[in-house]
């Protein structure tokens, strides 16, 4: 049976289209995860190259979380005003054209301003995605918001084990251009797609979307910041591994450079397993127990990973923290888009993805204030503040 929306008065896409729809943008947060990943493998030789310290390294990647934090306050904006489709489009672009330019900078300075570029690309794709996203989700009426989470890691997994067969024969240079040329590729083929779907719009949201689309009420905000808060505990994890997994395992480890690149692609590969099987795991279980046992077992499983003594438990350690965190993260802002629509998906993603992005500087100053395993063991108590506060809340997410 059709959906109508009742904004534009217009008759939404068919299930088919609705199918081809999923797909683009599933496309999209492949994307995104293989250009993110593509950058983070080849951190340690752009910290050679530049000659930075812990901590100035850490600076630099603060310019990638300036950037998307000023962008992402913006984004939810641009998507009502123009649609989330064409911003998703314009960001993939930026993106693909920012990869390409932290080789090129010989210093902690020209690296920061370079990673803020990179870093407002990447801000504005993530909410507009989840955005686009989660109004899909809602035409479905199924909760298959974890398949484009999947999506997301399956191409950081890519995009990470690409980064670690060619570190050894190609420079930083030559991959990341190569890589910005693919993502473009990309971008040109699937944003003809998208541009061409309508977003879909399902009647019992739009209409009090449309009479207030900024104003929360308070108790629908708290209940959005709580969810963000317990993405943006779980993000923190995500970035720190993405930007000092393969560093932790080069340096503390002894781990070859092509073995350290592995590490982050096992913690992507469990990701895209656990997300793979997130919409059957919320069907059977529901979403209280997802969070509180994820949280947990991200806990233990980061614990090994920062702790263990050799690479092999390391990896294990990864991979364990990568299953934990899995669905945590799109079962929070799917949450808070179901309570609040778009300016939900807005909030909640902007805090998320706030810590995955801040969390790598503070990696960086407690690496040089302590050392980077026990920085790295920050992630594992905020994997249990998240599981915490999942349980606590576990009425709300029950409704």
């Amino acid at each position: 049976m059709p959906l109508i929306n009742k904004a534009r008065t217009r008759i939404a896409p068919p299930d088919t289209a609705l199918t081809r729809l999923r797909v683009v943008i599933t496309v999209f947060f492949a994307l995104d995860g293989f250009v993110f990943a593509g950058w983070v493998v080849r951190i340690p030789a752009i910290k050679h190259q530049t000659d930075a310290s812990a901590s100035a390294l850490g600076l630099a990647l603060l310019g990638v979380s300036a950037g998307a934090v000023i962008t992402m306050t913006l984004t939810g904006r641009f998507c009502r005003r123009y649609g989330s489709h064409p911003v998703i489009v314009g960001c993939a672009v930026l993106l693909s054209l920012s990869v390409a330019l932290p080789p090129l900078t010989h210093s902690a300075p020209a690296l920061t301003a370079v990673l803020f570029v990179f870093g407002m690309a990447y801000g504005g794709i993530n909410v507009a995605m989840n955005s686009a996203a989660v109004d899909l989700v809602a035409a479905l009426r199924r909760p298959v918001m974890p398949s484009f989470h999947a999506a997301f890691s399956l191409g950081g997994m890519t995009g990470a084990g690409l980064g670690a067969l060619v570190a050894g024969s190609l420079s930083p240079t030559r991959h990341l251009l190569g890589l910005a040329l693919i993502a473009l590729l990309v971008t040109a083929v699937a944003g003809r797609s998208l541009l061409r779907h309508e977003p879909p719009a399902p009647p019992e949201r739009r209409p009090r979307e449309d009479q207030d689309p900024v104003r929360l009420d308070a108790r629908t905000r708290r209940l959005v910041m709580v969810f963000g808060l317990i993405a943006l505990c779980t993000a923190y994890g995500e970035g720190a591994l993405a930007d000092w997994g393969a560093l932790h395992l080069e340096q503390d480890l002894d781990a070859h450079p092509g073995v350290a690149a592995v590490g982050y692609s096992c913690f992507a590969l469990a990701m895209t397993i656990g997300r793979a099987g997130g919409t059957t795991l919320l069907e059977r279980l529901g979403r209280t127990p997802t969070l509180v046992a994820g949280g947990a077992t991200a806990a233990a499983g980061m614990l090994l990973g920062a702790l263990a003594p050799s690479v092999g438990a390391a990896l294990l350690g990864f991979a364990v923290t990568g299953l934990g965190l899995a669905n945590i993260f799109p079962v929070a802002v799917e949450r808070a888009g179901a309570l609040a629509g778009p300016n939900g998906v807005a909030i909640a993603s902007t805090l998320g993805y706030g810590g995955m992005l801040l969390g790598p500087p503070a990696i960086g100053f407690m690496a040089d204030w302590f050392s980077l395993p026990a920085a790295l063991t920050s992630v594992a108590t905020l994997a249990a503040l998240a599981a915490l506060i999942g349980f606590t809340t576990r009425r709300v997410a029950a409704d």
